[in-house]
């Protein structure tokens, strides 16, 4: 197990080196001077290029990213040409927020799809499973975007029950927290949510019909105890792999969402950091998240481990 992790580890610097520069060559291929956006129309060409060399844009592409990388291995990231702030700062701020509704919804998606989908299972061809089935289905189909907007003018305007933009911290006042997170919580988890219910319920229906199943009745288990000792454990593996898939979501936020609730997240910041070319914030917003990935996809082939005592890593 051990050679297995420090060979994944190699793998994600790999993975990790690849993405930057990817993610760099591309940012520089976009029409547009970063430093002109910044200063706008009204600004001196004069002016423009002092920024520019002050900044390092002016020297070649490659020295521009062997520069930054050795300092973002140090931890420093650079400066924001958007946000004329470090970079460190923007992130350490706009990461717990992100982190605080990701979070949320993803523990919100384990509590409710995971238990749906084996109720679902159980219930195989009751009107529970078809109802499970397709509000599974609808939450895997609609536009999170578009519900986003829906509950803004139903729940915030129409009704006004919730809040329909900003977000307040927790621990500042966890009561207007969470009105003004729930809608954004709920809407984020459906997607994972649903997917889990749907791949929980496969999951489970094609492990019940295993002989150890039927070993396992035939002793006069309930059934209760055969899907909870039995059948979940080896069901669990694609549903654990989805799991991994929705740590990104922890770091990275929610695109859609955050730009309908106006909540400064990850996601928003990505979006604003695009359109106003600010390459440092774009790279070292994706390096981040990839990491994450990498990190969960690592944990998950662990668990795999665990979960099931057949799979061994050499």
């Amino acid at each position: 197990m051990a050679t297995f992790i420090v060979r994944r580890l190699l793998q994600t610097v790999l993975i990790l080196f690849i993405v930057s520069l990817f993610v760099f060559l591309i940012m520089h291929m976009l029409p547009g001077d970063p430093v002109a956006i910044m200063l706008g129309d009204q600004a001196g060409v004069e002016e423009v290029e002092k920024i520019r060399k002050e900044l390092g844009l002016d020297r070649p592409i490659w020295q521009q990213y062997v520069n930054w990388l050795v300092k973002a291995v140090q931890g420093d990231f650079g400066r924001s040409i958007t946000y004329n702030e470090e970079i460190r700062d923007l992130i350490a701020k706009r990461l717990p927020i992100s982190f605080h509704i990701g979070a949320s919804a993803f523990v919100l998606a384990i509590l409710i799809g995971i238990p749906a989908g084996m109720f679902a299972a159980v219930k195989r061809g009751s009107w529970v499973d078809s109802l499970i089935t397709v509000t599974a289905n609808f939450g895997m189909a609609v536009p999170v975007f578009w519900l986003g907007i829906l509950g803004v003018y139903l729940f915030g305007l129409k009704l006004g029950w919730l809040p329909v933009q900003g977000y307040t911290s927790p621990f500042e006042d966890f009561g207007e927290s969470m009105r003004k997170s729930l809608m954004p919580i709920v809407l984020l988890s459906l997607g994972t949510l649903a997917t889990m219910a749907r791949q929980t319920r496969s999951a489970m229906l094609e492990v019940i019909r295993q002989d150890y199943i039927r070993t396992a009745r035939s002793k006069g288990l309930k059934e209760r105890d055969v899907f909870l000792k039995h059948a979940l454990r080896n069901g669990l593996i694609p549903v654990v792999t989805l799991l991994g898939m929705g740590l990104a979501s922890l770091v990275g936020g929610s695109v859609f969402i955050e730009q309908v609730f106006n909540i400064p997240g990850m996601g928003r910041l990505m979006v604003q950091a695009i359109f106003g070319k600010d390459y440092l914030v774009v790279q070292t917003v994706v390096l981040i998240v990839a990491g994450v990935v990498a990190l969960g996809n690592l944990l998950v082939d662990i668990a795999y481990g665990f979960i099931d005592p057949r799979i061994r890593y050499k």
